[in-house]
């Protein structure tokens, strides 16, 4: 196992608190000493995916870059993270992608622990920490548009089970866009094989403008 994952893990482990707390913690600080430059905190799984994906399209290597990508398992979950990872714990640099929807939990949060006072979308940004117009399945069909999805749904061999989807009641008056975002959320797992699979597909000059400012940052 990479040490980087082993941090993740660590830091899961550490923010969760309980009877593991404290070793976890020691397992996190030994493994940032000289090896951690970042901690960019997503949302879940698929965000990390399509942040890794992309900057692998980039020509870089997060991980060998010291800058470790860490799922919180959902926006919530924000406050324990900046607890372990922020001013009173690790200290190390942050920065972060959240949905506007979740964006007050981040603020609420980042003001709480002292990164910022009245923070302001133009704030947050300073910070790193970056907000998607909607979610991030929004910004990539945005970016590739309808019929660009549809072709990497094909790739996939879900065209399908995607007409199918389309064909229930509750789906076949929505839009498209609506509809391709609803599918990717439909099985556990499919959110960050489609994050990984849209940003392989993504014209560079096209990029959603948060995953390219975060990378931009870190």
């Amino acid at each position: 196992m990479d040490e980087l994952r082993r941090f993740r893990q660590a830091l899961v482990a550490w923010a969760a608190g309980g009877t593991a707390a404290d070793a976890a913690a020691a397992v996190a600080r030994e493994l940032a000493d000289g090896r951690v430059r970042t901690v960019v905190l997503v949302e879940g799984t698929s965000d990390q995916a399509a942040l890794e994906a992309l900057a692998t399209r980039y020509g870089r290597d997060l991980g060998a870059e010291g800058i470790a990508v860490v799922p919180l398992g959902g926006a919530t979950n924000i406050g324990r993270f900046l607890d372990v990872c922020g001013p009173s714990g690790l200290g190390l640099p942050l920065a972060g992608l959240c949905d506007i929807g979740e964006e007050r939990h981040f603020r609420r949060h980042l003001e709480r622990v002292g990164l910022g006072t009245g923070l302001t979308p133009v704030g947050l940004e300073a910070l790193g920490f970056h907000v998607c117009v909607a979610d991030l399945e929004d910004e990539l069909i945005r970016a590739l548009g309808p019929e660009g999805v549809r072709q990497v749904i094909e790739a996939q061999g879900e065209t399908r089970p995607f007409r199918t989807f389309q064909g229930q009641p509750a789906q076949r008056e929505r839009p498209v866009e609506h509809q391709l975002r609803r599918f990717m959320g439909t099985h556990s797992g499919r959110k960050a094989l489609y994050a990984q699979a849209l940003v392989a597909h993504l014209d560079l000059q096209h990029v959603p403008r948060p995953l390219d400012r975060l990378l931009t940052h870190v």
